[in-house]
């Protein structure tokens, strides 16, 4: 049981800090970058890279990622380890609720409503906009979480 604990820690604490990555780029210059470009560029880019991220190598880290911590707290339950599990518990409920949930809840809802929208006009500028505030913020949620759970994860290996 303790090597498929510290595998899984390992897993997660590496899955979680490659999102992380991922969503710090988006954070901290793509999205700028679209901002600083026509609407209608910005949108069909946008769009473009949803279109491919569901079908790309990133999928196969995020949601096996996700999966990987419901595993972890799990674990962190049936074999409670004290502050390890609360750290283990604590990367679990911070990649799975801020980073993966949100995902769901938010940021893909923006996503399908900036797919509905004609790349050009008064309509789609607004949505614009009003997208790159949002779906930037809710990212920087998730940047923040992922980071912090593989902090979590790995701190809990130090002390496993």
């Amino acid at each position: 049981m303790q090597i498929i604990l510290i595998l899984s820690l390992v897993a997660a604490a590496i899955g979680s800090g490659l999102v992380a990555g991922i969503f710090f780029a988006f954070s901290t210059f793509i999205m700028t970058a679209f901002a600083r470009i026509p609407a209608e560029q910005g949108i069909a880019a946008m769009n473009a890279i949803n279109v491919t991220i569901v079908r790309s190598p990133f999928m196969a880290l995020y949601v096996p990622t996700a999966i990987l911590c419901l595993v972890i707290a799990v674990l962190a339950v049936i074999d409670w380890r004290g502050g390890a599990s609360t750290l283990m518990l604590t990367g679990a409920a911070l990649y799975l609720l801020a980073s993966f949930l949100s995902t769901i809840i938010f940021n893909v809802p923006m996503n399908d409503a900036l797919e509905k929208v004609s790349g050009s006009g008064a309509e789609a500028a607004a949505l614009w906009t009003t997208y790159l505030r949002d779906w930037t913020w809710w990212n920087h949620v998730r940047t923040i979480a992922s980071l912090l759970a593989s902090a979590a994860f790995v701190r809990a290996l130090m002390v496993v």
